[in-house]
């Protein structure tokens, strides 16, 4: 077989291969078939991708030697691919049919004559010589292009390997340059992260060679510029300061339960003990608060309330709402609500600034909460007790043993089972309960025309907001139409296109309840026109 031709790279590019190898940790062996298959590539660019090419790296004489593999048959149809018997012996192979032949890539059977005049050691066609001096440029260049980008590839591999590990972890570093956007580029010795804008405090600035602690958020391994994606405002940031500076919290004794945070204004962390001999508020607060201090200093004096977990959801919400009194708590588990009442003169520290308490109480819980002051509480329940007292033969006693048992309006009740009504003081049996409940559907039935009728009335000089459009549906009374309103059903048209089930389940009516309240909202719809007979039809307020 004929010595192959081999293409001699630029010295600096083999070269390199061992120097970059060493220098940024990247596996030998997998740069020279990076080599090879740049070369590879270029000679195909160059004579064709019907040619089957090999392109080997010659580790003794550190250059890429080239073949071209053809196959021995009696009539060759395909001359680059193919070579009949008669050439090969002529050119003193001993070669039998079928037999895969490698040449050099130059060699072409209908001019080997030809070409081994010129070359006897090689073979090559002289009409090719500038074809392989245009290959062999072409070769070291894309076999450059290539090794950078299979260096970066490895390099970013490397990142990712390095860091996957770290991500949810506590990372320190220098702070080098802004990029567009106010993004920070923070060196970490290996490689730079990215500390995004969005993942900054407003009240934290930085300037190059600042050290900053953060929180290892993501690594992207597709991404364009830094992998490592970095946060301040993410609240296990503060979760993990606290359990390094917390050794009860490092070993497993104390654990942090859950963490609501604005960052740079406020956070609350809910905290438990495995020990009961270890109090968890006073592990985390430390020594003359030293502790609670380290991770307020390293927040830029961002507010921490360390909270008391407790399995109990209403003394939970009491601990989360501090520094507020909460003298009672309503709980409306179906709807995961609950009703905060709060001493007149600590309403407005219950609630906070710009609402922060109450809304990071609600998130560090998971229950939705509303504030209200005694003085509210008491005329609400007045109100209540009131609308009660609208069924018939429901007395001021016994309307107050309806409210204590849970039921606030009347839709409640006309919703209730006999068991349920059965269990309020003076309803002796079932037929004092369903008398209870047709009373109520009834005093249900007429608010709601007293409603309409109202509207009908405001129709004549005023449009009708949705609100009370939506209250005129039957099965909506005012509480319902809160629920609604709060699931994102702000008009009657919204809940007609919506599915019973799914308005069962984001409302937490229930199913039935959320059947009578769609099939209400179908009739109503039907019957608008002629509800507000007599009334300004185009100053009604519709939503398509």
């Amino acid at each position: 077989m004929p010595t192959p031709q081999s293409v001699q790279a630029e010295p600096s590019l083999l070269e390199a291969i061992d120097v970059v190898a060493k220098e940024k940790g990247i596996d030998k062996e997998r740069l020279v078939k990076t080599v090879e298959e740049a070369i590879l590539k270029a000679a195909q660019s160059i004579f064709g991708q019907t040619r089957e090419l090999e392109a080997r790296f010659n580790e003794s004489t550190g250059q890429i030697d080239l073949f071209q593999y053809m196959t021995v048959v009696d009539d060759p149809s395909d001359e680059e691919r193919e070579i009949s018997l008669e050439d090969a012996e002529e050119h003193g192979l001993e070669a039998e049919l079928g037999e895969e032949l490698g040449f050099q890539i130059f060699w072409h059977p209908s001019d080997a004559r030809k070409a081994a005049q010129q070359d006897k050691e090689f073979g090559n066609l002289l009409q090719l010589k500038q074809a392989r001096s245009q290959f062999g440029r072409i070769a070291a260049q894309t076999a450059k292009q290539v090794l950078i980008q299979r260096v970066r590839d490895e390099e970013r591999d490397l990142v990712y390997q390095e860091f996957k590990d770290k991500k949810g972890e506590l990372i320190k570093g220098v702070v080098r340059r802004f990029e567009k956007g106010q993004s920070l580029i923070i060196d970490l010795g290996r490689t730079e992260a990215i500390l995004p804008y969005r993942e900054q405090t407003r009240r934290e600035s930085y300037r190059p060679g600042d050290r900053i602690v953060a929180y290892v958020k993501d690594i992207d391994r597709e991404a364009r510029g830094p992998q490592v994606i970095l946060s301040r405002t993410d609240p296990r940031l503060v979760e993990k300061l606290f359990e390094a500076e917390v050794p009860e919290i490092y070993e497993g004794i104390v654990k942090v339960m859950a963490c609501a945070r604005e960052a740079g204004e406020r956070t609350k962390i809910a905290v438990a003990s495995r020990d009961s001999d270890v109090d968890p508020v006073g592990a985390c607060v430390g020594m003359k608060g030293a502790r609670v201090q380290a991770v307020v200093q390293e927040l830029r004096n961002e507010k921490i309330d360390i909270v008391l977990w407790d399995r109990d959801p209403a003394r939970f919400v009491c601990e989360a709402i501090k520094p507020a009194e909460v003298n009672k708590v309503i709980v409306e588990e179906a709807r995961g609500r609950m009703e905060l009442v709060v001493p007149d003169e600590k309403l407005s520290l219950a609630i906070g600034r710009k609402g922060q308490n109450v809304r990071l109480a609600g998130e560090l819980t998971g229950w939705k909460l509303d504030i209200i002051s005694e003085a509210k509480f008491r005329q609400m329940e007045e109100e209540a007790i009131l609308e009660l007292q609208l069924i018939d033969g429901v007395s001021d006693a016994v309307a107050r043993s309806m409210y204590r048992m849970g039921f606030r309006a009347l839709d409640e009740l006309a919703d209730a089972a006999d068991d349920e009504l059965m269990s309020i003081p003076g309803l002796a049996d079932a037929n004092s309960a369903s008398t209870i409940r047709k009373s109520a559907e009834g005093a249900v039935e007429r608010l709601r025309e007293e409603r309409i009728a109202h509207a009908r009335d405001k129709m004549k000089s005023e449009t009708i907001t949705d609100h009370e459009r939506l209250v005129c549906v039957r099965g909506v009374t005012e509480r319902t139409a809160q629920i609604l309103e709060e699931a994102g059903y702000k008009t009657v048209e919204d809940i007609r296109r919506e599915d019973e089930e799914r308005l069962a389940t984001k409302t937490r009516l229930g199913i039935k309840k959320a059947r009578i309240v769609k099939q209400g909202a179908v009739q109503f719809l039907g019957q608008e026109s002629e509800l507000f007979a007599g009334a300004r039809a185009a100053s009604v307020t519709t939503t398509a």
